[in-house]
């Protein structure tokens, strides 16, 4: 099925859907469950079916998605997935709890509220239960539009390895998310009132990361974020000695929050969350490209853009220090 399928441009436009989504629904990968071609998703077929290969040994040039008007259509998606590669390799993951996508330029959340009781006391036998009231926000999210424009003829990358291409775009993609993800932490900061230091006298110290973790109380410290010159300090202080590395080389505090660096953050910041509650992204869309000159190979310019706006969930979830 998948080699007789009709690939073109319009796909790119389809109301509500993704050129991969468009894709998999012509060609079902449930349909290949019993096959290794169910290891695959259906762009992947796709590629199989003209011969493309991305890596590897006999890894391709450019060119080879141009050998034919229809696999020059796969083009403008296998730069969307470079991208968006790069954009997952920055830490915005390691700060969002849940991704919402919408397709308006604003987005009005809900609201959450305890009133006075919380849940911190007992209910008497009879009497009501202490609520907690869901309302729409009363103020509403905006997008805000992240680009990049590549300038990059045909003429230029025609001849480049499909695999050192796809890694210039992840780099792209990672600037293009570090962009983002200052909004990210701006979000998280703006949203919080900063403890200043245990000790003024002393400085900065293991106490003061210490004292952080003690403001969590319904919720966890999973995450701490800070600059790459205070990061640098706490690898430094002397309770950091032996301290075991979590998973794939991830810097753990003693108390087990993973410990993250951010060049967007500057001075003296330092912000702690509950990774699981903390922040809501809003996407308004998919990584948007100019597909049309893709295809055509006219890439003298490439615009590459995406719209998002963030949250905080639960106020609790997060905490932070700064100092000057």
């Amino acid at each position: 099925m998948y080699d007789t399928i009709k690939l073109e441009k319009s796909m790119y436009n389809l109301t509500g859907k993704s050129f991969s989504q468009a894709l998999e629904e012509m060609d079902p990968t449930t349909s290949y469950a019993d096959s290794p071609l169910g290891k695959l998703d259906a762009f992947e077929r796709q590629l199989k079916r003209f011969d493309i290969h991305l890596n590897g040994s006999d890894c391709d040039r450019v060119e080879k998605f141009f050998t034919t008007t229809e696999s020059a259509v796969l083009f403008p998606e296998f730069i969307r997935r470079a991208i968006l590669a790069g954009m997952r390799d920055s830490i915005l993951t390691e700060l969002v709890a849940v991704e919402t996508k919408t397709t308006a330029p604003s987005y009005t959340p809900f609201s959450i509220s305890d009133g006075n009781s919380g849940f911190s006391t007992t209910t008497d036998e009879g009497a009501k239960l202490p609520a907690t009231a869901i309302t729409l926000a009363s103020t509403a999210v905006s997008m805000t539009k992240f680009g990049r424009l590549i300038t990059a003829s045909y003429e230029v990358i025609r001849q480049q390895k499909l695999d050192v291409f796809a890694v210039t775009l992840r780099s792209i993609g990672m600037r293009l998310a570090n962009a983002v993800t200052k909004q990210a932490l701006d979000t998280l900061y703006n949203g919080t009132t900063p403890a200043g230091l245990a000790s003024t006298s002393a400085g900065f110290g293991y106490g003061d990361l210490a004292a952080l973790y003690g403001k969590f109380t319904d919720y966890d410290l999973t995450t701490v974020i800070t600059t790459p010159e205070l990061l640098s300090k706490i690898l430094a202080m002397s309770q950091m000695e032996n301290q075991r590395q979590g998973k794939q080389g991830e810097l753990l505090l003693p108390f087990g929050a993973k410990l993250v660096k951010s060049s967007q953050l500057s001075g003296n910041k330092i912000i702690g969350i509950d990774k699981r509650f903390a922040l809501e992204q809003i996407s308004c869309g998919d990584i948007i490209l100019e597909t049309d000159k893709l295809i055509d190979c006219q890439l003298d310019r490439i615009a590459v853009s995406v719209s998002v706006g963030f949250r905080t969930l639960m106020g609790d979830a997060v905490k932070s220090i700064s100092w000057t």
